[in-house]
């Protein structure tokens, strides 16, 4: 709970500050999202974080995704799906080996990309919980991943963190 109260509070200061200068983003969604964006993490095996579940870590999107699907929470569930790192596209699924369907699950609403981007500022895990990475360390673990994803990540924290009118 705590890691996503932290998602939570820093997706609404960062629509704030986008309404502010007239982006249009709903508040109401946004906050509703980002405390269930990580609801699929008590379906896998996780057992760092106290999850004992079947399917692996990098599952926890595609399982809530479907959990809130079948409460009827659609955009909820969107946002659990594409929320993993920066998104992932297909050829990140197939040359990642990943235990996922085949397709894109990058986000791609102006909530998505802020629960995306804000997600990534925090642990899950009892070390460092409370403590909001720096935009570097967050860079150094992106790179991993390739060119792609530090760009998107620099394009939204100029977006997120230096909006202008």
């Amino acid at each position: 709970m705590t890691h996503s109260r932290l998602v939570t509070r820093k997706s609404l200061k960062i629509a704030r500050d986008l309404l502010s200068l007239g982006t249009t983003v709903d508040i109401q969604f946004l906050a509703e999202a980002a405390m269930l964006h990580d609801i699929g993490m008590f379906l896998t095996n996780t057992p760092d974080l106290s999850c004992h579940g079947k399917g692996d870590y990098i599952q926890h999107g595609i399982k809530g995704k479907k959990l809130l699907e079948q409460e009827g929470l659609f955009k909820h569930a969107r946002v659990c799906e594409r929320h993993i790192g920066v998104g992932l596209t297909s050829e990140d699924i197939i040359n990642q080996h990943l235990p996922l369907p085949i397709r894109d699950m990058l986000p791609e609403t102006l909530e998505e990309q802020i629960i995306c981007y804000a997600d990534l500022f925090y642990s899950k895990g009892n070390e460092n919980l409370n403590i909001e990475k720096s935009p570097e360390k967050i860079l150094k673990t992106l790179h991993k991943f390739g060119p792609k994803n530090v760009k998107i990540f620099n394009q939204w924290h100029e977006k997120f963190e230096h909006p202008v009118s």
